[in-house]
């Protein structure tokens, strides 16, 4: 008798439950699975875990911009781009302060601060350490980007309070040679181990449309999901091509140069399901998408943006704007929490 086709999805993941087993196949299995029915799967795990009309507001503000000198080919503040950008110093912490009240009063409930350093000196580390307790005595979440870290360093913003170390892995293993030369994925990698053994929260996503197969999205969904433990927050970029950097100049022009929207969505989706406590941002790129288009990300899921007019050195969609299409599709800005614990505290995690 035969038993019939045995059909290769993974079972919808049990509420409160925490994989990090994840086979590429079954990450491949829900990008491959009809659009609605992922959707409903996305965001039945959503709502498991995640107020279902609730967004995270967040604000980046780049305290250290240009001049740094990895060669990641998508951005605009590397040393080898030829973009025009004008390398700055570290800003006054009293500058950071004044912008992270204004992101406060706009409704932000996280404000991350992004260097565009290799990583960062020491002579560095006793501003960075104010401005980290600055902005967690105004009640906000606190976020930072700043390259690589040592153990010490990562102490060091753990001891300040910094609740999340942002440090993305970018892109699949296999293609992050052709990104990046100039550090490792396992460089990434033990960057991110010791943020976690300093206690911080972590935020690691990567960027999409960048030229990149699926089976390359595959793997860099499967990298995060397999992580000791999952990263507290995930964003997903989709890129902003920038005439001078290697990738705008390589994807200028080709049909390569904008993900297709679906595509996008999907993925959203797949990082929730095999993510499902994690907040899940949508990050660059958000500016260039319609507004449909950024319904069906919350559909799948997503349930945090930056706002603003500026990430870092790229254009953003603004507050006003923002506002506006919360209102159309009755979605509210989630109040200020104390930041998650660390996955390895969460109940089931690991």
């Amino acid at each position: 008798m035969s038993l019939g086709h045995v059909d290769p999805r993974p079972l919808p993941q049990a509420r409160g439950a925490l994989r990090t087993d994840w086979t590429r196949a079954e990450i491949a299995a829900l990008f491959d699975r009809p659009l609605l029915d992922l959707l409903y799967e996305a965001q039945q795990v959503h709502r498991a875990h995640h107020a279902p009309n609730e967004v995270q507001l967040s604000t980046l503000l780049s305290i250290k911009t240009g001049g740094c000198p990895e060669d990641c080919g998508y951005c605009a503040q590397s040393v080898h781009a030829e973009t025009g950008l004008k390398a700055t110093k570290l800003m006054d912490v009293r500058a950071v302060l004044q912008a992270a009240a204004q992101a406060r009063d706009h409704g932000s409930t996280r404000f991350c601060m992004g260097a565009a350093w290799r990583n960062p000196k020491d002579r560095d580390m006793p501003a960075i350490v104010e401005m980290v307790k600055g902005v967690r005595a105004m009640g906000m979440e606190t976020c930072m980007t700043l390259g690589m870290l040592s153990e010490r360093q990562a102490q060091m913003l753990a001891d300040a309070g910094l609740d999340y170390y942002n440090h993305n892995i970018d892109t699949s293993p296999e293609r992050y040679g052709e990104v990046i030369s100039t550090r490792s994925f396992e460089d990434r990698l033990e960057t991110l181990n010791h943020v976690r053994q300093s206690g911080m929260n972590v935020c690691c996503g990567g960027i999409v449309g960048m030229g990149e197969t699926r089976e390359d999205r595959i793997g860099f969904i499967h990298a995060l999901a397999t992580l000791p433990d999952h990263p507290e927050s995930v964003p997903i970029n989709a890129l902003v091509p920038v005439k001078g950097t290697v990738l705008g100049d390589m994807l200028a022009d080709t049909p390569l140069a904008k993900i297709d929207d679906i595509e996008f969505v999907r993925t959203v989706a797949v990082a929730r399901i095999a993510m499902p406590q994690s907040m899940v941002r949508l990050s660059a790129g958000r500016e260039s998408m319609s507004e449909s288009t950024q319904a069906l990300c919350f559909m799948a899921g997503a349930n945090s943006i930056f706002t603003g007019d500026k990430l870092l050195t790229a254009p953003n969609a603004g507050d006003d704007s923002d506002a506006a299409m919360f209102a159309k599709f009755g979605l509210a800005p989630m109040a200020a929490a104390d930041p998650a614990p660390p996955a390895g505290l969460r109940q089931g995690a690991g």
